[in-house]
């Protein structure tokens, strides 16, 4: 029988909820639930509460929050109890951290779900800044591992564990420092909402420094230290990316994010062998997807997918058998321009003989299917892959089936993509939330009215209004960033196609921007000629484009293309043409800050692109940093305009709100990386 002071005394319960975890991520959360199930303890109830989170929030179903909101209620409460208990008299274990700090790191990881199954839980905000990493890692983290993100943002997690750390939190089992640090009291700035996590002082290790011998790293050590990083790194990291009037609201109580810190903690975490560790990878994944993916710019592009690689391949190697890895090695095939490859791993992700009792994490890898197909232009499967999603999740049939429609259309089976068309209507009515239509959907509505409005002005069938869309509403959908070069042309053949023809005219820039806070400080004009062409397009009822709404669409799709193309010159012509139209829109309100925020990643790409092939001049190191000095300014000034024109009353204005958070951060690590101090 092992010593019991060699072992925590909840080991063997941590132990064998991780397996009831393996199971999860092996895609087969049915042997998880069986597993958990058969014991009755707050590491197993949490299990099955993050059975029924994951559940319900992979696959947005309402009814299945409702389980996970028992599950993890139940959770909750169980490990509130244990957080109360004084510890047992008997108790020969010594470790490093404070007797019961596991249960405080299980309460948090109920919350924080709860919170996220219910809305916002800004309890557990202040719960993890105030008590937990100051108990945790009272010094903040290690050093050498905030030193090498302020050198390098996309450090690999694998580089983190070849640094000496002075608090020895970076290995799966080490021994602990036998002299402690004493963890002073805690307190912050804030009050009211938060006030009951800012206690008078915090926990004190109840140990005297050495006067015992303390037990080497554990699993439930693993736990705290991973729970932490993983905690407080995915608070942070989540508020950074809220919209700005949250993170005023929030700040305003004191609480202040720091992106970088966020990703050093959750980089850690996830090297850690607890389950945390993973669900700290899967954080990490998701995020540098979005962010090449929707930031448009990376200052460093190689070291985030070098980073992402790495995390994805120790996550597979593990579960080879779960989706979500599965997942990510096809999303990082696709941001590394391999849509081809990316298909083939969703597609054997998906095969028949594959464990598939985690529905919902099935459903993720066909909805990356159809966008990849997308992306590739195989219209009819990408069609047929959104309608199967709607057998698969109750979340919004009527954007799936409105996307499938324009699949159709181009492919020119427009009787198909009526009757898809006339379907949605029907289904945006069946789902809302709150009793409102979600953003998607409230777009989808409008644009419809504008297709049938404009089928009758030119004298057509209302039923028939598909006749009048020119521009594929699937293709408008697409995230053109990350497009192969043929695939790029072709969409650019397809709007060339059009009439009327684009003009040769150039738009011209009336002054540079004085106020940046003034939305339209940077306006782009069209010349006389331009105009007088746009102007009798829209009176001619011949052209397939007659409205500015269609003619904006247009030239913000050929700019990102001819970007796409390296045709730097012709991208900004057409970007510039998209955001002279601002003023003219009344329905797809959204294209002028689209348009300047991709003109702010223009400016950007092409310098690049010209240093990359010696193009830029100037090769003194002076004369690099005022070129991106200037530079860099003035695509934070094209940013402040965009921002400035996403109002609330703008279609996806929280989407370019985070695009915007994204692109400036990338903006700072690119001033780091030439020495630029402001």
């Amino acid at each position: 029988m092992e010593d019991p002071t060699l072992q925590h005394p909840n080991a063997q319960r941590l132990i064998s909820a991780t397996e009831g975890f393996n199971y999860l991520f092996s895609n087969d959360i049915d042997a998880a639930r069986k597993h958990l199930q058969q014991h009755d303890d707050p590491f197993h109830s949490l299990g099955l509460g993050v059975c029924a989170f994951l559940e319900a929030a992979l696959g947005m179903e309402p009814k299945l929050m409702e389980e996970a909101t028992r599950c993890l209620s139940l959770s909750e409460a169980e490990t509130r109890k244990q957080m109360r208990a004084t510890k047992p008299r008997e108790l020969e274990y010594h470790g490093r951290f404070p007797y019961g700090l596991e249960w405080e790191i299980l309460n948090a990881d109920s919350v924080v779900l709860l919170g996220l199954t219910q809305a916002l839980s800004e309890s557990y905000m202040g719960y993890l800044q105030c008590i937990l990493y100051k108990t945790v890692f009272p010094n903040g983290l290690p050093p050498t591992i905030a030193a090498d993100h302020q050198t390098d943002p996309s450090t690999s997690p694998a580089h983190l564990l070849k640094k000496p750390s002075a608090v020895s939190l970076l290995s799966g089992s080490t021994p602990a420092s036998p002299t402690l640090a004493p963890i002073s009291a805690f307190s912050t700035k804030s009050s009211g909402l938060f006030a009951r996590w800012t206690s008078p002082s915090s926990p004190s290790l109840p140990l005297k420094p050495n006067s015992i011998h303390i037990q080497e790293d554990g699993p439930v050590e693993d736990l705290i230290v991973a729970g932490t990083a993983s905690g407080f790194g995915l608070f942070n990291l989540v508020f950074s990316l809220l919209p700005k009037k949250v993170q005023g609201l929030v700040g305003f109580l004191g609480f202040k994010h720091d992106r970088k810190l966020a990703l050093a903690a959750l980089s850690l975490a996830s090297t850690k062998n607890d389950v945390h560790g993973v669900f700290a990878g899967l954080v990490l994944m998701t995020y540098y997807g979005v962010v090449l993916l929707l930031s448009g710019y990376q200052a460093n592009e190689q070291n985030i997918l070098v980073e992402y690689r790495a995390i994805i391949e120790r996550a597979y190697d593990k579960y080879p058998e779960g989706a979500l890895w599965v997942l990510n090695r096809a999303k990082i095939m696709r941001m590394s321009y391999d849509p081809e490859g990316s298909i083939k791993v969703l597609r054997e992700g998906l095969r028949a003989g594959r464990t598939h009792t985690f529905v919902q994490a099935d459903m993720l890898l066909l909805f990356e299917l159809a966008w990849v197909l997308l992306g590739q232009r195989r219209y009819k499967e990408c069609a047929e892959s959104f309608v199967k999603i709607t057998e698969m999740n109750s979340w919004s049939h009527g954007t799936y089936i409105y996307i499938a429609a324009g699949c159709y259309l181009a492919i020119g089976d427009l009787e198909k993509a009526q009757s898809l068309l006339d379907k949605v209507p029907s289904l945006i009515e069946k789902r809302k939330v709150s009793g409102k239509d979600i953003p998607t959907e409230v777009y989808i509505k409008k644009k419809l009215a504008f297709y049938k409005e404009k089928q009758v002005k030119k004298g057509g069938d209302e039923a028939n209004y598909v006749q009048a869309i020119k521009i594929n509403i699937a293709d408008v959908w697409n995230t053109h960033a990350r497009l192969i070069p043929t695939i790029a042309q072709s969409h650019i053949d397809d709007m060339l196609k059009l009439t009327p023809p684009v003009s040769e005219d150039k738009p011209t820039v009336s002054s540079k921007p004085s106020r940046p806070s003034t939305p339209l400080s940077l306006k782009f004009k069209l010349s006389s000629s331009s105009a007088a062409s746009s102007s009798t397009a829209l009176e001619s009822d011949g052209a397939d484009l007659d409205t500015a709404d269609e003619l904006a669409v247009r030239a913000l799709l050929l700019g990102v293309n001819y970007r796409t193309l390296k045709d730097f010159g012709k991208a900004r012509r057409f970007l510039q043409e998209s955001y002279a139209y601002q003023d003219s829109l009344k329905t797809n309100n959204w294209v002028g800050g689209i348009a300047m925020f991709e003109l702010a990643v223009l400016d950007l790409k092409e310098a690049e692109h010209k240093e990359a092939e010696g193009l830029a001049g100037g090769t003194l190191e002076q004369e690099r940093k005022k070129r991106w000095s200037e530079l860099l300014k003035g695509a934070i000034s094209k940013l402040d305009i965009a921002l400035s024109l996403s109002t609330n009353s703008v279609d996806f204005s929280s989407r370019l709100d985070s695009r915007i958070a994204m692109l400036r951060d990338e903006i700072a690590t690119k001033k780091e990386m030439v020495g630029i101090s402001s």
